[in-house]
């Protein structure tokens, strides 16, 4: 009975125990939902994007059309001998570099054969004035012979031997053009400078050989250089370009043009002005091409800005009109397709699109009085916004001055995400 007994409270506990492990945790669970404690709902205050605005107020712009292109000379010529001989001779500023003035000796030929062929010439019409007055005095002997002959009529020209001397007087003129000639040829074995200019090749040095043809050197005029510009177009209205018509002169008032290039490391600058358009357009870029001259690039100037070299690199400003009534919208805060972003006096956003009369990369200039244009005193967003919304609130500092301040709210650092503004309508 004992043991049976004992056999008993085992099972009797094992039935017992899970039952009161189900039975306390599902009090404790029935406890913990009917006293969980009240969920407090508290609304947080918009976060605002704080952002940058500046007052728009017109203004007067100097337009400023921007181009680039190469020096050239205005005239570049390869010199030839119009003899052949044997340099003797090379003038000491017949080198590459070397400035030389209009008729300077650049090169002298060996004259030797061409005196000797002078001296030729002269001999050939000594003998031919000779020979004429020959024939002269033979003419007129025949005529006197005709005359004591008792001959009625004038002497046929066999009688008075005209064929002779129209061949005499033929070979006299002869001569006097190998004179010519001949001490033509011997001027041209110095050579002159066409103009005043600059080496830019020597060919030949003394001792060498040349003939007709042979190229001596390269040389440039130094007067003034060119070089071809071509026109932006949104500018190009803007400039005063001296056009050319077939009825009528081009005009004296010509754009100025300011040049720039680094030279040895140094900004360096030169001034010219636009004196003709190309009548083609470019081929490539389908441009108008304007030609800036500038005078004497090789005068010594002082303060020391070096010459312009051929073939240099050079950036160009051309001034144009100056335009009054116009907002200067810096280019930070031009979006794609010409999109600026304006704040409201409720300090929300307003995206417009403007239609710019000039720029560069620093700003962008449009009219005050345009259909697509803001007004005096519109504010504009200076602060680049990724994807800004209409009508999304902003937190704005316009010239420095915080407006609306109570829109931050007392825990708003100003530090948030600037994408967060396109939300500020749903969270408003």
């Amino acid at each position: 009975m004992q043991a049976f007994s004992i056999f008993q409270m085992k099972s009797l506990l094992r039935t017992l125990l899970p039952l009161t492990v189900l039975a306390v945790s599902g009090y404790a669970a029935w406890w913990l939902y009917t006293h969980q404690p009240v969920t407090e709902f508290r609304e947080m205050p918009p976060s605002l994007v704080r952002v940058e605005g500046t007052a728009l107020r017109k203004t007067t712009h100097q337009v400023i059309a921007r181009s680039q292109g190469m020096v050239q000379p205005r005239t570049r010529s390869a010199i030839l001998p119009e003899v052949g001989a044997k340099v003797i001779e090379v003038g000491a500023s017949f080198r590459p570099g070397g400035f030389f003035e209009k008729d300077e000796v650049l090169l002298k030929l060996e004259p030797v054969d061409y005196e000797t062929a002078l001296v030729i010439s002269k001999a050939a019409l000594a003998q031919a004035e000779s020979i004429l007055a020959e024939e002269e005095a033979k003419a007129e002997q025949a005529k006197e012979n005709w005359k004591a002959l008792g001959r009625q009529g004038e002497p046929g020209a066999m009688v008075l031997r005209l064929p002779q001397v129209t061949k005499a007087k033929a070979d006299v003129a002869s001569a006097k053009a190998q004179i010519l000639k001949s001490e033509r040829d011997l001027e041209r074995t110095v050579v002159r400078a066409p103009y005043a200019g600059q080496v830019l090749e020597q060919n030949v040095d003394v001792g060498q050989l040349v003939t007709q043809g042979t190229t001596l050197g390269k040389i440039f005029a130094v007067d003034y250089v060119e070089i071809r510009l071509p026109l932006p177009e949104r500018e190009m209205r803007f400039l005063t370009l001296p056009e050319h018509f077939r009825d009528s002169e081009s005009p004296e008032i010509l754009a100025k043009v300011k040049l720039k290039a680094v030279v040895n490391g140094k900004p360096t600058a030169w001034t010219g002005k636009i004196v003709r358009v190309e009548s083609a357009l470019d081929e490539s870029t389908r441009q108008a091409v304007a030609v800036a001259q500038v005078n004497d690039p090789y005068a010594r100037r002082d303060d020391g800005t070096p010459p312009l070299k051929i073939g240099q690199f050079v950036e160009a400003q051309i001034e144009g009109q100056q335009l009054t009534d116009v907002f200067i919208i810096p280019r930070n805060a031009v979006r794609a397709g010409n999109e600026i972003i304006l704040i409201t006096p409720e300090s929300r956003l307003r995206r417009m699109n403007v239609e710019p009369l000039a720029g560069d990369e620093k700003m962008i200039v449009i009219a005050a009085g345009a259909p697509k244009s803001p007004k005096e005193g519109d504010v504009l967003c200076l602060t680049p916004i990724p994807f800004p919304a209409d009508g999304a609130r902003v937190l704005a500092t316009i010239d420095g001055t915080v407006e609306n301040p109570d829109l931050a709210g007392p825990k708003d650092t100003g530090k948030k995400a600037a994408v967060s503004a396109v939300h500020q309508d749903k969270a408003s």
